[in-house]
C-alpha cells in the first residue's frame, strides 16, 4: 500500500509524479529544486541560496507527512558541477545536525530542470 503526500508549502509537482510517497514504512521524497512554492518562480541565486530553498521545500513535504529533517535516512544530491560541493555542503550541514546525519550520495550531472544548480531528494522515517 502506498499513500501520496503533498504540501501547499512546497512547489507543486510539474509532471506525473508526487511530492512524496509513503510506502513500506518509509517516506520517499521527490527531488526538489529552488522553486518558490508561493510564486512558482525559480530562485536565480547561487548554489548556497538554491540549496537553502531546496531544503526548505523538502522540509515542507516532510512536515506534510508528520516528520522532519531529523528523520531523513538518505539523501541524493545532484550538482551541475562539483565546484559547487563546498557551498552546498556548508548549507546542507546546517540543516542536518546531530550525531547521525543521513547517508548521502552527491553526483555531478549534465543538467537539471530550469537551469537549477542543485537538486536534492530524500528518504525519511515517517
Amino acid at each position: 500500500m502506498k499513500q501520496k503526500i503533498s504540501s501547499p508549502h512546497a512547489p507543486a509537482a510539474i509532471g506525473p509524479y508526487s511530492q512524496a510517497v509513503l510506502a513500506g514504512g518509509l517516506l520517499h521524497c521527490s527531488g526538489q529544486i529552488a522553486l518558490d512554492p508561493a510564486s512558482g518562480q525559480f530562485l536565480q541565486g547561487d548554489v548556497a541560496a538554491q540549496t537553502e530553498r531546496v531544503l526548505q521545500n523538502l522540509a515542507a513535504v516532510l512536515a506534510a507527512a508528520g516528520t522532519d529533517l531529523s528523520k531523513v535516512v538518505k539523501c541524493n544530491v545532484y550538482l551541475t558541477t562539483m565546484e559547487h560541493f563546498g557551498p552546498m555542503n556548508e548549507v546542507y550541514g546546517r540543516h542536518f545536525v546531530g550525531d547521525c546525519p543521513p547517508a548521502r550520495a552527491t553526483v555531478a550531472v549534465a543538467g537539471l530542470p530550469r537551469g537549477a544548480l542543485v537538486e536534492i531528494d530524500c528518504v525519511a522515517l515517517p
